[in-house]
């Protein structure tokens, strides 16, 4: 099943924002990268451990998997004792459950072409459960109003809704390497209802090339970010502060910078970084030339390195206690809790200044502090 849809779950927060953004996608190759490649061997192993769980006969992969660790193991193991968890809770209620495994799931109902591949699905009566196993740590994924699960969901209740008597869904993404699992749960009819009100009216938009361009955090994963006009503009929309230093600017100029200056930092690196591919396969850029950049000095051979200065007389090796993760790796979990658990300290993060809208709670500043003492002894 290498084809995707032009419509796929996996990219529909994006075209569900940007609607025009999938036919423009088109005209660029799909290259992947390492990190999906990774993605892709753990879900491998996710799917062959889960199956073994279930008492079903598959062959082990391990040996065929490029990006194979000790951590994607543990990380893979602990998605199929959480599956199992659900399946017995499942059972509870229903004497059948029906376990999915990477399943095809069709949503063309509301979305032409529409399909994506859920990578287990629960199904009892009373909920149909839905879970995505996400390897990456650079994004953390909520559950909470994800349209990628929407779809899913939208396609396990195309197959099974009638069949079971469902009246919940419940949506969980399982992203172990940001200890991340995050559950949502809806009432079916809101899905229906969204998926007409709202999924059919933008993606025959999207299928036909139309609607409006936006930009937003969605731009991260399209082909055509490197040289979408529509996202040039919004952060070209920058200049007319021409640039001063904070303090000349009013704080309602300010405000509308900063809500946009994560996306110009990631602009202005996709121009770079798509320049210096363009130039690695040849183009000239006109004003522009390719050198060699600064390098550091590295050992052709550590274990000779460390051969010839004991031989020498001297100590070739640094000695240091190892790294929290690395400790916790070498030790396990429950061994490195027990031994290292009270030795270990999580210091208060670095103040930084986020959108109201994220969900960690906001840190007291010292006139706030302040603020609050003259307020309890005015009141005193």
């Amino acid at each position: 099943m290498g084809k995707h849809a032009l419509l796929s779950a996996s990219s529909s927060h994006r075209w569900l924002n940007c609607p025009p953004s999938a036919r423009l996608g088109e005209q660029y190759e799909d290259k992947g990268s390492s990190y999906a490649a990774e993605g892709t061997e753990a879900h491998t192993l996710c799917e062959y451990k889960l199956k073994t769980a279930l008492g079903i006969r598959t062959k082990d992969p391990t040996t065929s998997l490029t990006y194979y660790s000790e951590e994607m193991e543990e990380y893979a193991n602990g998605y199929a004792a959480y599956i199992m968890e659900l399946v017995e809770t499942a059972k509870q209620n229903c004497s059948d459950p029906v376990v999915l495994i990477e399943q095809r799931l069709d949503f063309s109902k509301y979305v032409e072409g529409g399909f994506g591949t859920g990578d287990c699905v629960i199904i009892a009566d009373g909920t149909l459960h839905i879970v995505d196993y996400k390897h990456g740590q650079g994004v953390l994924i909520e559950s909470d109003d994800n349209p990628q699960m929407k779809l899913y969901a939208l396609g396990a209740l195309e197959l099974f809704d009638g069949i079971y008597d469902i009246d919940t869904v419940s949506m969980t993404i399982y992203q172990p390497r940001r200890d991340n699992i995050s559950t949502h749960t809806v009432f079916k009819e809101s899905l229906y209802q969204w998926a007409a009100e709202t999924l059919k009216p933008i993606a025959d938009l999207a299928y036909d090339g139309k609607g409006e361009f936006r930009c937003g955090d969605w731009c991260q994963f399209c082909k055509a970010k490197h040289d979408c006009r529509k996202r040039a503009e919004q952060n070209l929309e920058l200049a007319k502060y021409e640039f001063k230093l904070p303090p000349l600017l009013e704080d309602d100029e300010i405000e509308p910078i900063l809500g946009k200056i994560d996306d110009l930092v990631s602009w202005a690196s996709d121009i770079k970084d798509y320049a210096l591919q363009s130039a690695l396969s040849g183009k000239h850029w006109s004003g522009w030339k390719l050198v060699e950049g600064r390098s550091n000095r590295r050992y052709t051979n550590d274990e000779a390195v460390a051969n010839a200065v004991s031989a020498a007389g001297y100590d070739p090796y640094e000695h240091k206690v190892m790294g929290i993760t690395a400790m916790e790796k070498a030790l396990g979990k429950v061994k490195f809790s027990e031994l290292l658990g009270s030795l270990v300290e999580k210091p208060q993060g670095k103040p930084t200044l986020v959108p109201e809208g994220d969900k960690r709670p906001a840190i007291h500043t010292a006139k706030h502090d302040f603020n609050d003492y003259e307020e309890e002894n005015s009141n005193g």
